[in-house]
């Protein structure tokens, strides 16, 4: 099946780029000027892998490019033999699909980079367009890992800078930013909002990620019964939109 198409933008028009986990959040993000989709499930929790369902819905349903987060469960970045064959599979049927990229991490015990996890994830991903994600924040040396990102063939990483909010780690992301050059973009992700990111584009980010979500509250029996998370959010077409005529008008 060929490749979700790559969606073209004018070069002076910074990238957007909406996380969603669920089919409505996905038409939102379509319909309010989502630029790429990050398809997720379970974003409460960081986000994890899509189904296959989900990832065949997208691929059919969305004119955006879309990627799909690789991740299959929470917690650390550190996955055994077991993992990492599951995460083959699920790349493997995020291309069956057609979508036109997965995002993947892996890391060591020290958080240094798992470059033989990382490799093979890249190679089961084949001509799919390869973001790494924030176990980059985890890493003790930023520089180093990008070397070694850059090392694999990885053109794009997903990156707070180690921070919990992407605008509380500006020298950090601006240094990445210039030592990636033209090679390698930094997309800023973690609190981004219509209100937060002019600085990160001031420092030269030109792709942007943000999940543009406000809280969802569930109906009582729904969260009595533990079926929904306390923390459960919904895609807001009104903090997309915000955010977009905010790039736009950079």
């Amino acid at each position: 099946m060929a490749l979700n198409k790559q969606h073209s933008k004018a070069p002076s028009a910074p990238l957007l780029e909406v996380c969603v986990d669920n089919s409505e959040g996905l038409q939102t993000a379509i319909k309010a000027g989502a630029d790429r989709i990050e398809l997720c499930s379970s974003l409460a929790t960081g986000g994890l892998t899509p189904s296959a369902g989900f990832m065949a819905h997208a691929a059919k349903v969305c004119p955006l490019p879309v990627h799909a987060l690789i991740r299959p469960r929470s917690g650390d970045f550190c996955f055994n033999a077991q993992d990492i064959s599951i995460m083959e599979k699920d790349i493997q049927a995020a291309s069956k699909t057609g979508l036109a990229g997965v995002v993947i991490g892996a890391s060591k015990k020290d958080a240094r980079l798992d470059l033989k996890a990382l490799a093979a994830l890249i190679k089961a991903a084949g001509a799919m367009d390869i973001t790494l994600h924030r176990a980059f924040d985890m890493v003790p040396n930023f520089t180093e890992a990008l070397k070694e990102a850059a090392s694999l063939g990885i053109k794009r990483i997903l990156t707070s800078g180690g921070s919990t909010s992407a605008t509380d780690a500006l020298p950090v992301l601006q240094g990445l930013i210039r030592q990636g050059g033209a090679t390698m973009t930094i997309m800023p992700g973690g609190g981004i909002g219509a209100d937060t990111v002019q600085p990160l584009l001031k420092i030269g980010a030109r792709e942007i990620h943000a999940s543009c979500s406000s809280p969802l509250a569930p109906t009582d029996k729904v969260a009595n019964l533990g079926f929904s998370p306390l923390s459960d959010r919904q895609t807001d077409p009104d903090k997309i939109k915000a955010l977009k005529a905010t790039l736009l008008g950079s």
